[in-house]
């Protein structure tokens, strides 16, 4: 049973912190390449940040890099992503998405690829 289910979206002042949740059903969660990308209305999609849920190897879009963090709950099957010091060009949905790859091609550009996908969580930055 694949699911994923995103939370803790919102409207936030720039400087600001949000702090997204993932939860995923075990199934999902074990297919161990788990992510965030995110849309801006007429921009294509970008990867943010990837992590590998077996050894918690993480990788970051370069603009991500010092300001986000991904972060996995192995117990709990979630994924989080921290999002601190937050800018106005970082609205858009949130998207999180999980599928089996190698660690290697585990990181964030290839988020984009991965085949199971949430519906999003919306976030404003003001």
């Amino acid at each position: 049973h694949v699911q994923l289910v995103e939370s803790g979206g919102g409207s936030v002042q720039a400087g600001g912190s949000l702090r997204l949740t993932c939860r995923a059903s075990r199934y999902t969660y074990k297919r161990n390449c788990m992510g965030w990308f995110r849309q801006a209305p007429g921009m294509a999609p970008e990867g943010v940040a990837a992590i590998y849920t077996g050894d918690g190897r993480t990788r970051y879009g370069d603009f991500a890099k010092g300001r986000f963090t991904i972060s996995r709950d192995n117990v709990k099957n979630i994924v989080h992503l921290q999002m601190n010091d937050l800018k106005a060009e970082d609205s858009a949905m949130y998207y999180c998405a999980a599928d089996r790859l190698r660690p290697a091609d585990c990181y964030s550009a290839t988020v984009l690829l991965l085949k199971y996908r949430g519906q999003g969580t919306q976030v404003t930055v003001s």
